[in-house]
């Protein structure tokens, strides 16, 4: 829990002041019910990480697999784990100048237009035929202000306009566009620089501020104070979610296999001991070593569940949301503080088919924001030839990288030998036509054009290099 409180989307400050590039906030963050003795003494209610959460243990859909977990659509209606990431971008006008240069840069959005008195004498049957002397101020980009910065509140999107800057010396506007297929709102603009002393000195240096709307999607990571991390699968429709006898519907459906192996039996004294708080109304106390074999905390959570009126060990009988039917078995369920991470799939998910390639190998370059390719390895291509599907191999690693056509000498087996003639060379033969042909068996009867990855052509040049030949055996197949 120390490493993951740091992954929370949470409450990171409080000072609307800072200017951090990229910080994750939650809307609707609570105090836990079940907290140790230092919770309070270090003041962690000022930051809260997460939400109080009504978990049901079972397996339900066979959406809750594999540490998945299945989030019901009303709590997220209400407001579950709703959050927004705050990044600010940065137009310094300082970095604009070179060293040693006047300042010739301002922010500005203005262009001074002249117009022709329309109240003159018509001279020479044309109206307004002298000098204008009528100025008319337009904005250069209509969707910011005179003073080239974006309006607090404004939804930017691709390719906006977030600032323009004015170059005195050339008379021309230049445009920092946003540059994000996720829609942005602007929170702040904050100028910095500028003296006072100064009449009309311009500000060097402006941040603005933009808020991201983050709310859960499929994929999103959560996890409870335990290590019990897990992503959810899907939001489940409230009228098909599962429910008790009382009618309480469960936020969160956590499937059973995640226990066993793990041995994070912390998080169901938790789910029992929040559950008698929730009851109570008291606020639980979660110390280490506050119990012993003699006193046991499920004996002291127990009897506070029995007083409320629940079952012992915290189960209870539920009903299935889609045939109103009851359940074989009883099923725990309690309340545990969960958070949200800021591992999310709107910063992750990566699609690619064509795109950057590298000059050298033209194979796809690597990274996500350059649009890269995704890596399919040694095992994983392993895996989908244990599948038996060769034609999606050679589609991934040869049609989808690097594939290229090449000349080969089906004769002599030489990929470097094979070359058009040049255009002196086809003028000489009887029939002007450029052809293949082997510079090593003299004609070019054996020349055949194949597909191969390009990167191999490579390796053949680098090897030719050190004196290594290379020669590749083939065979006719049929068109």
């Amino acid at each position: 829990q120390c490493q993951m409180g740091k992954q929370t989307m949470a409450i990171p400050f409080h000072s609307p002041a800072r200017s951090d590039t990229k910080s994750y906030h939650i809307h609707t963050p609570q105090s836990p019910i079940v907290r140790n003795a230092n919770y309070a003494a270090y003041g962690f209610d000022e930051y809260p990480l997460g939400t109080n959460a009504v978990v049901a243990v079972i397996s339900y859909t066979g959406y809750d697999m594999e540490d998945a977990m299945i989030i019901n659509k009303a709590s997220y209606d209400r407001g579950f784990c709703h959050g927004s990431v705050r990044t600010t971008k940065s137009v310094d006008l300082n970095e604009m100048h070179k060293r040693g240069e006047k300042e010739r840069y301002k922010f500005s959005n203005a262009v001074t237009v002249a117009l022709p008195k329309s109240d003159e004498p018509v001279e020479n049957g044309v109206r307004g035929a002298a000098e204008p002397v009528r100025y008319e101020t337009k904005k250069y980009e209509a969707s910011l202000g005179f003073d080239g910065l974006p309006d607090v509140g404004q939804v930017l999107t691709d390719q906006d306009p977030l600032a323009v800057v004015y170059d005195e010396s050339t008379g021309k506007h230049l445009i920092q566009r946003y540059k994000s297929s996720e829609p942005a709102i602007v929170e702040e603009v904050r100028v910095i620089g500028g003296d006072s002393s100064v009449v009309n000195k311009p500000y060097g240096r402006v941040f603005i501020k933009l808020r991201h709307r983050r709310n859960p999607v499929p994929g999103d990571k959560f996890s409870s104070r335990h290590g019990q991390k897990g992503v959810m699968s899907r939001l489940w429709p409230a009228e098909d979610m599962p429910f008790s006898e009382s009618g309480i519907t469960p936020d969160i459906l956590f499937n059973p296999h995640g226990f066993p192996s793990r041995m994070t039996i912390g998080m169901l004294l938790e789910s029992m001991a929040g559950k008698a708080g929730a009851a109570h109304g008291v606020r639980q106390d979660a110390t280490p070593f506050a119990f012993s074999e003699r006193h046991r905390a499920v004996d002291y959570f127990g009897e506070q569940l029995r007083t409320a009126g629940y079952a012992y060990h915290g189960t209870e009988t539920m009903y299935s949301g889609l045939y109103g039917t009851e359940m074989e078995v009883q099923i725990f369920m309690g309340v545990v503080y969960y958070q949200r991470l800021r591992h999310m799939v709107s910063d992750k998910h990566q699609v690619r088919a064509n795109g950057p390639i590298n000059p050298l190998t033209r194979q796809p370059v690597h990274g996500r924001k350059i649009h890269g390719g995704i890596r399919l390895g040694e095992m994983e291509r392993d895996a989908l030839l244990a599948h038996g599907v060769a034609f999606l191999v050679k589609d991934r690693l040869l049609r989808c990288s690097d594939e290229a056509k090449a000349l080969i000498c089906t004769k002599c087996g030489s990929l470097l030998t094979p070359c058009m003639q040049t255009q002196a060379d086809a003028l000489k033969l009887p029939n002007p036509k450029r052809d293949a042909y082997c510079r090593e068996c003299g004609d070019g009867k054996a020349v055949d054009v194949i597909s191969l990855p390009y990167v191999f052509q490579y390796l053949t040049n680098e090897l030719a290099a050190m004196n290594i030949k290379t020669t590749i055996s083939t065979k006719p197949v049929a068109a």
